[in-house]
């Protein structure tokens, strides 16, 4: 039994030529050059790689990262963060994240923005505010984004971290004490009925570290009460070493029941030193260096291959996104697919070989005497040729003959 067969798509083909009759007997060559399963990463280097106020030099090693980063991922991760987007009110970060975004989609990938409103790394600028006044603040800005990115960015996390939030007490902030003042579900429910008005085509995610009973519940209250999520968002930090594959089915078991499509929207291992056990909050861990080890790459390249293996054969999950595409990002952490340097570690090549040759259909056909062919592969985006007939195809499921030429 082939465990793939729900990645894949049969569809008839017919090639016609100019004059619109069929073309029989030919050779047709199809290659796959998407995906329709996202395969997404972290991409904060775009915004400064495309700075020409940016140190030539500084630039030419970023666009290193971006070369290495095209050849893997179909769905770029942009920040969002309004501590960092928005550090003095009404002064944004908007035209630098507006030309990454567009280069994303002009290279032929989504861009997603991450996150709206999360209680850490927030504006401190919101302090003063009334809860009324920060619920504005967070409606207004949702619309503003979203408004100022529709067509670009088409995926976002409309808000993260729910479950803490209201008990956050890291730093004092805003949106954890709007969050007590709301509670969690008529949050979530104001600030995704604002999502969705400001873009109706947008893929609107909730996404959580906790991976428990509670998000599951919250998920099923924000239901009840009429707010139902595009995708549900999964964080899968695994600094600590991988969760195992019990651990990795139950949490699939558990938010498949929804019925709703499953992105597993950040997802670490490092190639070092784990992380210490008893850290009950990975923030808390800050050490000056965190070198990468051979020993470590090769761990963090089995453990990328288990878990993404397993995950590609659920049906229920659509996106497997790495969260540092570059050593040193997050925590300082080597928890990255390529070094600082640029060169690519195992993890990198063995995503590259399953992206790009296990998971991908490149095919020679030949038409019948109708001048059809039937293209089975992956789904996703495809070139598609037939002498000098050239067409690009979505194959997805579906009845219909799709006609090129």
């Amino acid at each position: 039994m082939d465990k793939l067969q729900h990645r894949k798509a049969s569809r008839r083909i017919v090639v016609r030529d100019a004059k619109g009759s069929p073309v029989p007997n030919a050779k047709v060559h199809a290659s796959q050059t998407r995906h329709s399963f996202l395969f997404a990463c972290g991409a904060p280097f775009l915004t400064p790689m495309l700075m020409p106020e940016v140190p030539e030099k500084d630039r030419e090693q970023l666009r290193v990262y971006w070369e290495a980063w095209k050849e893997l991922f179909d769905m770029g991760v942009l920040h969002f963060y309004q501590g960092r987007y928005e550090p003095v009110q009404g002064q944004t970060m908007e035209e630098p994240t507006l030309r990454a975004a567009r280069f994303l989609v002009e290279n032929g990938r989504k861009a997603k923005g991450h996150p709206l409103c999360w209680h850490t790394v927030d504006a401190q600028w919101l302090m003063p505010m009334s809860n009324e006044e920060v619920l504005d603040n967070q409606r207004g800005r949702i619309e503003r984004e979203m408004t100022a990115f529709k067509g670009l960015v088409t995926v976002w996390d409309v808000i993260n971290e729910v479950v803490i939030m209201p008990e956050f007490e890291k730093t004092v902030n805003a949106i954890t004490r709007l969050c007590q003042h709301m509670g969690r579900v008529p949050l979530v429910k104001a600030l995704f009925e604002k999502a969705r008005q400001a873009d109706p085509d947008a893929t609107l995610l909730i996404n959580d570290f906790n991976t428990s009973e509670r998000y599951r519940q919250l998920i099923e209250d924000m239901i009840n009460d009429g707010v139902v999520p595009d995708v549900i968002g999964i964080q899968s930090h695994q600094h600590q070493g991988f969760w195992g594959m019990e651990k990795l089915a139950e949490v699939v078991e558990r938010f498949a029941s929804f019925g709703i499509p499953l992105h597993f929207t950040e997802n670490t291992f490092v190639s070092g030193h784990l992380m210490p056990p008893e850290i009950v909050d990975l923030n808390d861990y800050q050490i000056s260096e965190w070198p990468s080890t051979a020993e470590g790459e090769e761990r963090q390249a089995r453990w990328t291959l288990e878990m993404l293996d397993y995950l590609f054969e659920q049906p229920s999950v659509h996106a497997y996104t790495c969260w540092d595409f570059v050593d040193g990002g997050w925590l300082g952490a080597p928890a990255g697919l390529i070094r600082k340097d640029g060169s690519r570690k195992p993890a990198y090549e063995a995503l590259w070989q399953r992206i790009n040759r296990d998971w991908r259909t490149e095919v020679d056909l030949h038409t019948d005497e109708n001048g059809e062919v039937v293209l089975e592969g992956f789904m996703g985006r495809y070139d598609i040729t037939c002498g000098d007939i050239s067409a690009e195809i979505e194959l997805s499921r579906g009845e219909d003959v799709i006609t090129i030429g």
